[in-house]
């Protein structure tokens, strides 16, 4: 339940953009600019006294479908429907089924300009984009004609164990940091069935995803053996501001 002053500033929000939207009929004298709460109940299908109470900051709470239909009500942009949602405390039922059909321009951009190791990975991490350096770093994922994601990679392909140091340890890692993001997009067909798919294909991953380890992807030293060699590395990992349900991962080496 949201507290008093979150309440207020999503009550705040609702009234702000309820009188700067566009009413159905134009022309005449209104008392009041944009939509009364009348019409913005009519649009989102909501009462008028829910309406005025959420206005006014009372301890109602708005289900993500009715946000939904208040955002589509009030012709919302994406930033300011994100921020309601926010605002709300709720997820967005439809915000991880917009992604875009390919790597966005800006995280192809940086990822070709670094000299170093880095990839871009989409919502169920797969790699969308990446650099030579790290074709060569990752043999058998971002080399050649192999499939691209990450977690098929380390959890099923016998080039990840020879790869990755203490190949366990990582693989439950990277699950655990995939979960991280699952909690923001567990909605999305495409992410529900990724995992039903592994899980079927992997009895370490669905062992490992029964867990229910969670962590951040943060960054840190990360290793590879890799031509008879080990290379250290430190990872950093980036969300665009202009594509959230992608990830920038770079690494520079250490030593």
């Amino acid at each position: 339940m949201l507290d008093a002053d979150e309440r207020r500033l999503l009550g705040n929000f609702i009234r702000a953009h309820r009188e700067r939207a566009r009413p159905d009929v134009a022309g005449g004298r209104r008392r009041t600019p944009g939509l009364r709460r009348e019409e913005l109940a009519a649009r989102a299908g909501i009462s008028v006294t829910w309406c005025a109470w959420i206005e006014q900051g009372r301890a109602v709470q708005a289900s993500p479908e009715a946000l939904v239909r208040i955002a589509q009500a009030l012709s919302l942009t994406p930033a300011e429907r994100s921020y309601l949602f926010e605002l709300a405390g709720r997820l967005d039922p439809e915000a991880a089924a917009r992604p875009q059909e390919e790597a966005p321009a800006s995280l192809r951009a940086i990822i070709g300009a670094l000299e170093h190791p880095a990839y871009g990975l989409d919502c169920c991490w797969s790699a969308v984009c990446w650099n030579d350096p790290a074709a060569w770093l990752f043999r058998g994922w971002l080399d050649g004609d192999h499939q691209r994601n990450l977690l098929r990679f380390v959890f099923q392909e016998s080039s990840a164990r020879d790869l990755l140091p203490n190949w366990e340890d990582r693989a439950r890692r990277l699950l655990a940091e995939f979960r991280a993001d699952y909690g923001h997009m567990f909605r999305d067909g495409r992410v529900k069935q990724f995992v039903h798919a592994l899980r079927r294909d992997s009895e370490f991953f669905s062992r490992a995803w029964d867990e229910q380890g969670v962590q951040y992807r943060e960054g840190g030293l990360r290793a590879f053996r890799h031509s008879q060699q080990e290379l250290l590395f430190e990872q950093h990992s980036y969300t665009p501001s202009d594509a959230p349900c992608y990830k920038l991962v770079a690494l520079l080496p250490v030593g």
